[in-house]
């Protein structure tokens, strides 16, 4: 295995790794260890080129540096892709490569579990790593993130339910659901019982189905999502999916979802705002899965209410940039991005 330095302006470390015997290729980006070590999940999936999976590491690793900062984590921001498909290409031999990377980075970043992977996956990367969590067994383990990840998303949807309409009573309202995967499938079920319409699509179709006769919910196509008449729209699958070909088509009120780095550019941010509907910053919306991954890196004893009281101020938090981005007329993310610099600031000096 050969890990190559990658120069990345704007980035603390960045390595390519190759591994011919186990077939991986993959990217760890360490975006900043200012606040603690870094940390965010390994996602697997298959890319277009080469550029696209770098380009994806360093977008997600930067948007882990402002989830961790927001969520109040004494944690960096770092990510890691795999350019493989998960259901055809993932061997044991790939992730056992893969921590063998990891450890390589000596504590700079820990992993977890993002998409494409499992809790078994990640116990077959610690076994050759212990900067890893996640993982289903042991004093510490914390398990799948997606259900605490759904609970944040689902809090940051009230939120900004009640600063948009007025009310945090989701029973009256119809949220179009994009991405059922791990997170979106728990999100679709805390939504459901609240009494919420769901309107759904993925392209698994076996999933989709699922979810029309667990939830009631009504099928469109992938692209078809975006014109649907909601009251709330929440993304749940890949990232830039906020641009200026999307955004016309929104028929919402709020933007609310799980998806990582969902405005293609930070002046998508404005175009919402400039059209009425609210955006709750991905970064701050989704910051349940890392605070549950932060029990196992951090050794939190009571987890459970070490958990509930993160995910409570996580949403304060939420509410304090809404209330900002209302008062000074602006998109919710200028606000959110100004209160992380502000941390990130502070602890610098």
């Amino acid at each position: 295995m050969k890990l190559f330095p990658v120069d990345a302006p704007g980035h603390e470390q960045v390595v390519r790794i190759e591994d011919p015997e186990s077939g991986l290729r993959a990217i760890i980006a360490v975006h900043s260890t200012q606040l603690g070590p870094a940390a965010g999940g390994v996602r697997m999936r298959p890319y277009s080129s080469p550029e696209a999976a770098l380009e994806d590491a360093l977008r997600l690793s930067r948007g882990m540096t402002f989830k961790n900062a927001a969520a109040g984590l004494p944690l960096g921001g770092g990510k890691a892709v795999i350019d493989a498909d998960p259901a055809r290409q993932k061997t044991p031999e790939m992730l056992r490569a893969f921590g063998r990377a990891v450890e390589a980075l000596e504590g700079r970043y820990w992993t977890a579990e993002d998409m494409g992977m499992t809790p078994q996956d990640m116990a077959e990367i610690g076994t050759q790593t212990a900067h890893v969590a996640g993982l289903a067994d042991g004093a510490y383990a914390s398990g799948d993130p997606s259900p605490i990840t759904a609970r944040g998303i689902f809090n940051a949807i009230g939120t900004a339910a009640r600063h948009r309409f007025g009310s945090d009573d989701l029973s009256v309202r119809t949220v179009a659901v994009q991405g059922l995967g791990h997170v979106g499938w728990h999100l679709c079920d805390l939504l459901h019982s609240a009494g919420a319409q769901l309107v759904v699509t993925d392209v698994d179709a076996e999933q989709v189905g699922r979810a029309v006769e667990s939830f009631g919910a009504r099928l469109v196509g992938i692209d078809e999502i975006y014109g649907v008449k909601a009251d709330i729209f929440a993304p749940c699958a890949i990232g830039a999916i906020l641009n200026r070909n999307t955004i016309p088509q929104l028929k919402v009120g709020v933007v609310a979802g799980g998806a990582n780095n969902q405005l293609a550019t930070d002046e998508d941010g404005r175009r919402l705002h400039e059209r009425g509907i609210l955006y709750a910053p991905d970064f701050v919306a989704n910051g349940g899965g890392i605070i549950n991954v932060a029990t196992e890196i951090l050794r939190i004893d009571n987890r459970a209410a070490w958990v509930d009281e993160k995910l409570d101020a996580l949403n304060r938090t939420m509410d304090r940039i809404l209330t900002g981005a209302a008062r000074r007329s602006v998109s919710p993310n200028e606000v959110a991005e100004s209160i992380v610099a502000e941390i990130l600031h502070k602890t610098a000096a």
